[in-house]
Formats: structure tokens, C-alpha cells, sequence
């Protein structure tokens, strides 16, 4: 069979290389002129289990009072006529109540962990080197309420599956000791030991050539334009090249995969949502950056090791499909890493970037079959899209092959909207 993919990120890619495992012939459509220029090209870097506590709980919608106005708070609402924005707003707030949190939780992680198994022996079977290290992942808390938080995030992702322990403030220096300038700050955190931190980026564009030497014909520098239907089943892509066609197709768009559903009469609740991430050259200063990859949830940030550099991320900003850069928020990323690893490089080496993560309200993606015969969806990640790539790429392969895949994916339909 012949399955077409829409995206050619680490979603996409990871889906593309499973298919073509699973002997199908695989053509890859994107807009840019290679692998991994979008939403995978300077994230956070984690494979981060631990992170999956969705952002709709029972704190969310105070926490967003208090924030409203603040160029620097962690999430940033730009205050506009938008009605895409309005209604996935109300379907968020519906999933802030307990019940609805615990039950995201549960479906996010057990992607997320089956996810991260699927990378490690991907990386055994093909030996691909992206600045990966499995050194798990440290989260660190500055007070009591972050404390109590985390602990009992803990319990419940324990409870699913997740190795993942609380630890004092001793042994967050003793697992990360670049830790020891901002050591006053720390009281305590949690340690997730099996997660993981690597370059997306690299990944996608060694997995991306790996592909192609097993068959996959990558269309570069074309834009697609509208996904045509004939009856129950989809008959081609439009792009400004041309039609492609296939005999199945597969959504991997991330952020911009509504403006092609909708006129399909699919309607996903999947709102861009803008990150900001910065990376700096620690060459010479290797000593004074982190080694193990770390959260800090007080500033909504993480931090990862890439071979010689660092890289810092975080804040969510709401702004429509805007990759303008807020020259305050560049600097608060930048503030809160030399704040927590003063040594660790230059300033004036920093490189900036944003990108654009589809979040949907529940925080989780959406995967599987559509209304029509052909057409799949493996979209709307959020924040951890490279967290749960390969295990949504092995899914969904499994699924258009007639397989039954190796985990649930209970939860994670469009339908649930």
C-alpha cells in the first residue's frame, strides 16, 4: 500500500520510517527543504515521561487570573478576537477538574512510556546518535507548595507505571551537581531515572535519510494546500507542485493540521501554541552545565544537555499562528539559565528561536482513523511531541497495516471531542 504523510517533523518521520517497516511504499510531503525545520527544531529536548501532567488541572484557571497582562508570566494569553481560541478555551476549562486530569494523565503516560521504550531500541537496532543521554530527568521545586505538588504527581504517575521518586534538596546536588550556584533555591524535587534528552532535530534528520535508503520519496519545498475527497475516502493532496496521491494518507501537521480538516467537516481542537527556546555554547565551561536533563516547573522551563551546548526552553504564549519573538520573554529564558547555571557559557553565544506546539485541551494527541475510508491522524501533541514520537509513529503504522497495536490507544480518537 501506498500511505502519503503530511509532515515531515519527527511526528511524521518516526510515522513514515514504522510504515515503511511494516512494507509499505511511503511519500513524505513538506513545505520546507528538509527534516525537522519546524516545531522539531530547537525544543526542549526531553523524553520526558514525567512531564505528562496535562495543563488543564484544578490550579490552571487561577493560575492564568493571576498571570493575565504579564509579558513575562509562564503562559501568555495576546488578547485578540479569536474565535478558534475562544472555543478551545471552553473545552479546556472543562478538563480542569479532577476526574478529567487524572484520566489525561493516565492516556498521556501511557503513550509516553511506551514511547520512550520504542526510541531505545530504535536506537539499539539502528544506532543513531542525536546528543542523546539517559540520564534521566531531574524536577526540581523552590518551596513547599511546589513540593506537595510534585509529590503527588508522583504518586499518581507511580501508579500508572512511571518510575519516578521524590527526592531532597542533598540529592538534587548529588544528581546534578551543576546545580551547587543555585543550590539555596532547591528544596527538593522529584527524579525520574528511565527518562531521556537528545537533539530532535538530529534524530529527525538521521531517521529522515534512513528512510529514504529504505524507499520513502521525500517532497521538499512543497506547500499542500487542500486535502480533496471523493465520497467516503480521500482521493489526493493539492500542493502549489501538483497532486500526490496515494492509497492512504497520514496527517502529521501538527499546529496546522485544523486548516486542512476543517474543510473536511473535521474538526480538531488543536490551538498553536508558541515556545520559545534558547541555546548556548558551553564549550569551555562544560563543568559548570548540567549533564542530567532538568524541569523547573516554578518558571515553566526545561533544561538539556546537547553534546556542547545547552539548551533552555519553555513558556507557552497564545497568539494565533504569530512566531513573533518578544525580545522580554527571549531575555527571561536567557535570566532564568544563568540564574540557575551562572558558568555554564556566554551570553553573547546565545541563538534564539520559537516554534509552534499544538496543544489540544485535554493535552493529549489525537490518533487514529477519521470518517473517511483512507485518512489517519497522528497529531496535536502538545509539548511532547519528540516525548511520545516513536510510540505514536509505531501506533498508528500498526494500525493502517491491520495490526492491533501494542498499546491502547483508548482515549486518544478524535472523537473524544
Amino acid at each position: 500500500m501506498h500511505v502519503v504523510v503530511l509532515g515531515a517533523g519527527v511526528i511524521g518521520t518516526t510515522a513514515a520510517y514504522y510504515l515503511l517497516q511494516n512494507g509499505h511504499q511511503v511519500s513524505i510531503i513538506d513545505r520546507q527543504p528538509m527534516a525537522a525545520q519546524e516545531t522539531s527544531f530547537a525544543n526542549g529536548g526531553q523524553i520526558s515521561a514525567c512531564h505528562a501532567t496535562p495543563w488543564a488541572t484544578p490550579e490552571t484557571p487561577w493560575q492564568s487570573l493571576k498571570w493575565l497582562g504579564r509579558e513575562d508570566a509562564p503562559l501568555l494569553f495576546r488578547l485578540r478576537f479569536d474565535p478558534q481560541l475562544f472555543a478551545w478555551g471552553l473545552r479546556f476549562l472543562r478538563n480542569c477538574g479532577p476526574d478529567r486530569t487524572r484520566q489525561n494523565i493516565e492516556k498521556s503516560l501511557r503513550l509516553a512510556i511506551y514511547s520512550r521504550d520504542c526510541i531505545k531500541e530504535l536506537r539499539r537496532n539502528l544506532g543513531l546518535e542525536y546528543d542523546n543521554l539517559s540520564k534521566g530527568i531531574l524536577h526540581i521545586c523552590r518551596d513547599e507548595k511546589e513540593m506537595n505538588k510534585v509529590s503527588q504527581s508522583s504518586e499518581i504517575m507511580k501508579q500508572f507505571g512511571l518510575k519516578r521518586h521524590v527526592v531532597n534538596a542533598r540529592e538534587c546536588l548529588e544528581i546534578e551537581p551543576a546545580l551547587q550556584a543555585a543550590a539555596h533555591q532547591i528544596i527538593g524535587g522529584s527524579f525520574s531515572p528511565d527518562d531521556e534528552s537528545g537533539d530532535a532535530q538530529k534524530f529527525t534528520t538521521e531517521l529522515a535519510k534512513i528512510c529514504r535508503n529504505m524507499g520513502a520519496v521525500f517532497h521538499y519545498n512543497t506547500s499542500i494546500h487542500s486535502i480533496e475527497k471523493s465520497g467516503s475516502a480521500i482521493d489526493h493532496i493539492r500542493t502549489d507542485s501538483g497532486e500526490v496521491r496515494g492509497d492512504c494518507y497520514l496527517l502529521c501537521l501538527g499546529s496546522f493540521s485544523p486548516l486542512l480538516t476543517t474543510p473536511l467537516g473535521i474538526k480538531l481542537p488543536i490551538y498553536p501554541c508558541k515556545g520559545y527556546s534558547i541555546t548556548i555554547d558551553t564549550s569551555g565551561h562544560e563543568s559548570h552545565a548540567p549533564s542530567v536533563s532538568l524541569i523547573d516547573d516554578s518558571v515553566k522551563m526545561v533544561y538539556s544537555r546537547l553534546g556542547n551546548r545547552l539548551r533552555a526552553a519553555g513558556t507557552a504564549e497564545l497568539d494565533g499562528y504569530s512566531l513573533r519573538m518578544s525580545h522580554r520573554r527571549q531575555q527571561l529564558i536567557a535570566n532564568k539559565a544563568f540564574d540557575l547555571f551562572p558558568q555554564c557559557g556566554k551570553r553573547e553565544d546565545i541563538t534564539y528561536w520559537s516554534g509552534l506546539r499544538p496543544v489540544t485541551p485535554d493535552s493529549a494527541p489525537v490518533l487514529g482513523p477519521t470518517k473517511y475510508d483512507n485518512l489517519y491522524l497522528n497529531t496535536g501533541h502538545g509539548t511532547l511531541g519528540w516525548t511520545m514520537s516513536c510510540g505514536s509513529g509505531k501506533a498508528i503504522a500498526d494500525l493502517i497495516s491491520g495490526k492491533t497495536p501494542e498499546i491502547s490507544l483508548g482515549g486518544l480518537n478524535v472523537d473524544r471531542f
